[in-house]
């Protein structure tokens, strides 16, 4: 399995996504201290114009990285695999005398892997870019994490799983429609449904929605390569 995603990493030109990740997490770590420390979220009297729970550091950073990686994410899912069909390379690859369940979980595998710890250290950056900037600068958000905590890094690594995995979701629809951009356009829905507020209510903030949509997104997981053994190669 490890050759096999490795092969994906090669086939894909992985070393294009590392650099553009790279990018986004230093467009996101600019942007999240310049909402901390360069008043950019404030209104013209100075207060902090935040929706109520929006008003501490961590909840921007959860919301903003979540959004960038599940696109991000369902993007590189569309790019290896949606059009890996769509473009017949599919084709060649189930050539291999491998099974086909085995390939399109080893190009799942290699999206999951490499977005995770993006995502891992595009946070582990931003968290201690405002770390270090609030020894000596005033934040506009309340500073709530203690990186000296091993609960800090344990709902890191989980909130990261957990975003990671819902780009499962965005793929089934995406094979399902034989779309790479129904796709990227479920990405977003998903956005809005897991982080959008209807007045005082939000998912965003619920203790047990984030295990029910790691296990919902693992099932997708499964049922997009349920029947690849049988199906026909769109």
């Amino acid at each position: 399995m490890l050759k096999l995603i490795k092969l994906e990493w090669k086939k894909n030109n992985i070393a294009k996504y590392i650099y553009n990740a790279f990018i986004l997490a230093a467009f996101l770590c600019l942007f999240v201290f310049a909402l901390a420390f360069l008043g950019i979220a404030n209104d013209p009297d100075g207060t902090l114009d935040a929706v109520e729970g929006m008003n501490t550091i961590s909840a921007s950073i959860e919301l903003f990285t979540s959004m960038s990686f599940l696109i991000f994410t369902s993007v590189m899912l569309a790019s290896f695999i949606v059009s890996a069909y769509k473009n017949k390379t599919m084709n060649l690859m189930f050539s291999y005398p491998i099974k086909r369940q085995k390939i399109l979980s080893a190009q799942m595998m290699a999206v999951w892997i490499f977005n995770f710890i993006a995502l891992v250290v595009t946070k582990l950056m931003i968290y201690t870019c405002v770390y270090l900037g609030s020894k000596s600068m005033h934040s506009s958000f309340v500073i709530d994490f203690d990186m000296g905590s091993l609960s800090f890094y344990v709902q890191l690594l989980v909130k990261s799983v957990v975003i990671v995995s819902m780009s499962f979701i965005a793929l089934f629809v995406g094979m399902a429609m034989k779309s790479s951009k129904a796709t990227i356009i479920t990405s977003f829905l998903l956005i809005f449904l897991t982080q959008a507020n209807v007045g005082d209510f939000s998912l965003a903030g619920n203790a047990i929605f984030p295990a029910i949509l790691t296990i919902t997104s693992f099932v997708f997981a499964g049922l997009s390569i349920f029947n690849v053994e049988t199906k026909d190669i769109m």
